[in-house]
């Protein structure tokens, strides 16, 4: 099933390519069978985990080049399984949302499809080497996206996106070879590597690259800058993928390498880095209130949300490495409904200016009250995922470091202030005459929203169907990490 998740996408998405012009508009509903065909099998995937009998499940091996240690080992655990489910829902929603794609359709919704195959690479993969492989295939296709189909300033957000995220790919592929060196085992399998004790010189070396290498595109701070613009710039299905999916292969890759691989190094470093996810939360907080462009806003509040993942790591606590990874799914969620709002309101007015808005719950009821949903969402509303993910960082971060618990409070205290103003700004008062043709969100729209809401819900108020999962990979890790010392 992994195997049909990464190839289906990548095998199609190549296809479209090759797709006559003519038949240009069947580009959409070719896309929309993979998109379907994802979202039933990464459920299938997230249901059929065995919580009980833990570790990596649905393994698929194949060697490839033996003598070097590179072959194709896919498998999931309970942390892998829920970013899975993400990028299902995220790619199904993202596909009905850009319905109304027509410049060049064939192109963008193969760039698409081959993107998100990148991504179920990087959380199936064992294989370290194919790990970092559909890593670059995730990332590359997003120049295009931005640089054809996008808006405002969309060539240089573009580039600067590829240049930060290829900075990274540096440091990370040099803690890979590094790792591979000093395993003298001849093996890029994650099995056969964290089998290999590392000498915790090394560890203290090499760890801080591969975290930084990885951190950029969980847009860490201060290498955050791509984000914000990329976010802005990227039409709105990459948008939602952007900040949905692609931000959490940077937190992922901290997990799946950094911490499993390098514990002694995270005992010695990661003091240093839940500081900079304290900064995140609250630079980002207090950027996205001073924001002017809907788009904006958003893309600063994904800086500070992922902000609490980088924190829950660094406090080495199972509240806290069970919260980050729980954030990381609430969060794609909630910025792939808010992008998607954004998306539909900017098709129609032609504008993402706050200052333009004004009581457009009276001709959108449907578009507001989904928008508000995410917004609840965002500023940790009881009932919605959002809360039970930043209610465990910050039992964490309490924990281990109480007085960057207070700085995450205030990171909620003022999104609370920005949604809320937010909200009262353009969705209430005087209807102005300019906007009284809107229409309001499409049934698509509509569809790709109740997606993404009812998932907010069904893991606000049982917040165990994932908080289970996680733990079977966290506590693990967390006592591998703990032995370390």
């Amino acid at each position: 099933m992994l195997a049909a998740l990464i190839l289906a996408n990548l095998v199609i998405g190549a296809g479209l390519f090759l797709l006559p012009r003519r038949y240009s508009a069947w580009a959409r509903w070719i896309a929309l069978l993979p998109a379907t065909a994802s979202l039933a099998i990464s459920i299938a995937v997230f249901a059929g985990y065995d919580q009980v009998a833990g570790g990596y499940q649905f393994e698929e091996r194949l060697a490839w080049l033996p003598s070097i240690g590179i072959g194709w080992h896919t498998g999931i655990d309970g942390i892998a399984a829920p970013m899975v489910l993400l990028t299902g829902i995220v790619i199904f929603t993202g596909v009905l949302i850009s319905w109304n794609v027509t410049e060049r359709a064939r192109e963008f919704f193969a760039l698409l499809l081959m993107l998100v195959s990148g991504v179920f690479g990087v959380f199936s993969s064992l294989d370290l080497f194919f790990l970092f492989f559909f890593y670059e295939v995730a990332v590359l296709p997003m120049y295009l996206l931005i640089a054809v189909w996008g808006s405002t300033r969309r060539e240089y957000a573009g580039m600067k996106l590829v240049m930060y995220l290829l900075a990274g790919s540096i440091l990370i592929w040099v803690g890979l070879v590094a790792i591979y060196v000093a395993a003298g085992a001849r093996s890029f399998d994650l099995l056969d590597l964290q089998a290999h004790g590392y000498d915790a010189t090394l560890a203290r070396v090499v760890f801080p690259l591969v975290y930084v290498g990885f951190g950029v595109l969980a847009g860490m701070w201060p290498f955050h800058t791509w984000s914000p613009d990329g976010h802005v710039a990227a039409p709105t299905a990459v948008s939602m993928l952007h900040a949905g999916v692609l931000m959490k292969l940077g937190a992922f890759g901290i997990i799946r390498v950094a911490l499993t691989l390098l514990p002694a190094g995270a005992r010695d470093w990661l003091w240093l880095f839940i500081i900079l996810g304290a900064v995140n939360v609250v630079y980002g907080a207090f950027s996205a209130l001073a924001q002017r462009d809907l788009k904006f806003v958003i893309g600063y509040s994904s800086v500070s949300h992922m902000g609490y993942v980088l924190m829950g790591l660094g406090t080495l606590t199972s509240a806290g490495l069970n919260g980050a990874v729980f954030q990381m799914f609430s969060h794609g969620i909630m910025t792939a409904l808010f992008f998607a709002m954004v998306g539909v309101v900017y098709d129609r007015a032609h504008t993402r200016e706050i200052a333009a808005f004004s009581g457009l719950a009276q001709r959108m009821p449907r578009w507001a009250a989904l928008f508000l949903i995410a917004g609840l969402a965002s500023l940790g509303l009881p009932g919605l995922s959002g809360f039970a993910a930043e209610f465990m960082v910050f039992l964490g971060t309490f924990q281990s470091y109480p007085v960057l618990g207070v700085l995450a409070v205030l990171g909620v205290a003022i999104t609370a202030v920005y949604i809320l103003r937010l909200a009262a700004t353009v969705f209430f008062g005087p209807l102005p005459e300019r906007w009284a043709g809107l229409s309001d969100a499409s049934r698509l729209d509509v569809a790709a929203g109740a997606v993404l809401s009812l998932t907010l819900l069904v893991f606000g108020l049982f917040p165990p169907l994932l908080y289970d999962q996680i733990d079977t990979a966290v506590a693990p890790l967390l006592t591998r990490v703990l032995a370390a010392a």
